[in-house]
């Protein structure tokens, strides 16, 4: 364990940083308080007496020092990402310590390997995109699921959400991301990122028990398609996302997430059915979990661990499945998280 050290959490205010600076202090750590509105810090900090709080803006790197000095790692939960990633990377690069985010943008995530893979792999750093439940729990599942395959023709990661009531931080995202496509659509196939103006098409997906069948929006792209061929042999990968959740998180009327327990989750349960093939052989990984969100500060605060205490097996940008031991993280995250996974 690395209990003890200190986190600096950039975006600390938001829904997510909330649960990731409430994870940070269940499992020992020391958060910092970090981000751009002064106010809000101040504000978070009176929950959490006692802790620094240190406003900084991504165009201030001076700011970014200070605000990142003495701490062990940094963990950016301030979309979007387009804008706050590279900032951020360079601060912790600068400081000679861990990057952790939760970006599910897939061009925020692109860019985070193109610009800095050969860089931080030069100073033997670790920089981990998407460490969130888009991107990092399907990678870690479809990791998990290949075993000893080293290629597989195709992995599909679908997404059943009983709804999606999107953040204000997940809006912007998407705003943001809509307008770097120019209104087109994005999908990973024959090895690369391509965009398409195609609509999407609705399906069934046989999702597994205690799900079942359910309609689906097909090519509803998530950050999958950027971590799982950053180190998995696989030319093909496609998402999905259940109807329901889709109509939530584009309909501009859908509400905010609110909270139903003591911990600060909403009532939304998902299931993620990851499915991997190759030659006609079949692999399947299936986690099922309440909140996406919530899920997400689990997931991040393990892989922080992981790194501080020296559990990883590479260094440079690299997604969850790459640096971690895919089922034992897992089996990490369910103790912490209620979540539960398998192999099928």
């Amino acid at each position: 364990m690395a209990a003890g050290q200190t986190v600096a959490v950039y975006g600390a205010y938001g829904h997510t940083g909330r649960f990731v600076v409430a994870h940070l202090r269940e499992r020992g750590f020391v958060p910092v308080l970090a981000g751009r509105d002064g106010g809000k810090l101040e504000a978070l900090a009176e929950e959490h007496p006692g802790l620094a709080v240190r406003p900084a803006g991504v165009d201030d790197p001076a700011a970014l020092d200070r605000a990142l000095a003495g701490a062990d790692a940094v963990v950016n939960c301030a979309g979007p990402f387009a804008t706050t990633a590279a900032p951020v990377v360079e601060a912790a690069l600068r400081a000679g310590i861990p990057y952790v985010d939760v970006a599910a943008e897939i061009e925020a995530n692109a860019d985070t390997f193109a610009r800095f893979a050969e860089r931080a792999k030069e100073r033997g750093a670790v920089v981990v995109p998407a460490m969130a439940f888009y991107g990092g729990l399907g990678d870690l599942l479809a990791t998990a699921a290949m075993g000893d395959w080293t290629t597989a023709d195709e992995a599909h990661v679908a997404y059943g959400l009983s709804g999606w009531e999107p953040t204000e931080g997940t809006r912007l995202a998407g705003k943001v991301s809509a307008e770097r496509r120019g209104g087109r659509r994005v999908r990973f196939a024959e090895g690369r990122l391509q965009y398409h103006t195609d609509e999407l098409p609705t399906m069934t997906w046989p999702f597994p028990e205690p799900m079942g069948p359910r309609a689906v929006v097909g090519e509803f792209t998530m950050a999958d398609v950027v971590t799982l061929p950053s180190h998995l042999s696989v030319p093909t990968v496609r998402t999905y996302m259940s109807t329901e959740a889709a109509g939530g998180v584009t309909g501009a009327d859908t509400p905010a997430p609110t909270a139903v327990d003591e911990r600060g989750r909403s009532a939304q349960t998902f299931l993620v059915d990851v499915v991997v093939r190759s030659g006609g052989r079949e692999r399947r990984a299936v986690a099922t979990g309440r909140d996406i969100y919530a899920v997400t500060a689990p997931l991040a605060v393990e892989a922080l661990d992981r790194i501080l205490t020296g559990r990883t097996r590479t260094t440079g940008v690299a997604s969850a499945g790459a640096l971690f031991d895919a089922a034992d993280f897992l089996r990490s995250l369910a103790a912490a998280s209620h979540l539960d996974w398998r192999t099928v």
